[in-house]
């Protein structure tokens, strides 16, 4: 393995960790804490987080690691020959579909969904609980789970015995 491509693969590890450690936040502690306060202050909380997502260096990883991901892909379809170039290549792949597309597909439409709402709303109130939360801290979930797998496979692809 290049030593340029052995950097990236580390640097990969620790930021697909250091995401699915935030997605795991979410998912173990801060929902069910947003469950435990009123209705309308989950709900202005959420909208607010929602907001400055936007504006903090986790989406830099997040919109980042799409393109490390296809790199460590096509690197390792094209040059690997290393036993772990598999499991490299599983890493991208449960990445680009398990966190950036659902996260695409699932969490970002929830959230402009919920952008908009009038968190003092009955109509609120029922969407956040019974839709919302749900479903939001499922996808967000998956997204856990694909982050930390993507880490785990780079890690163990690292120290494979050649």
């Amino acid at each position: 393995m290049a030593t340029w491509f052995s950097v990236v693969a580390v640097l990969s590890a620790l930021a697909y960790a250091v995401l699915g450690g935030v997605f795991l936040a979410f998912s173990d502690f801060i929902m069910r804490a947003l469950d435990r306060v009123s209705e309308p202050t989950g709900v202005d909380t959420m909208q607010a987080i929602n907001r400055q997502v936007f504006r903090a260096l986790f989406m830099l990883l997040f919109i980042g690691m799409a393109p490390v991901s296809l790199l460590l892909i096509v690197h390792e379809i094209g040059w690997g020959a290393a036993p772990g170039s598999y499991m490299i290549i599983g890493a991208g792949v449960l990445y680009m579909l398990g966190c950036f597309v659902s996260t695409a597909a699932r969490n970002v439409p929830l959230n402009q969904a919920l952008h908009p709402m009038d968190s003092s709303s009955s109509e609120t109130h029922r969407y956040w609980r019974e839709v919302y939360r749900p479903r939001w801290t499922t996808w967000n979930s998956v997204r856990t789970v694909a982050c930390l797998g993507a880490s785990a496979l780079v890690m163990f692809a690292l120290i494979w015995p050649i």
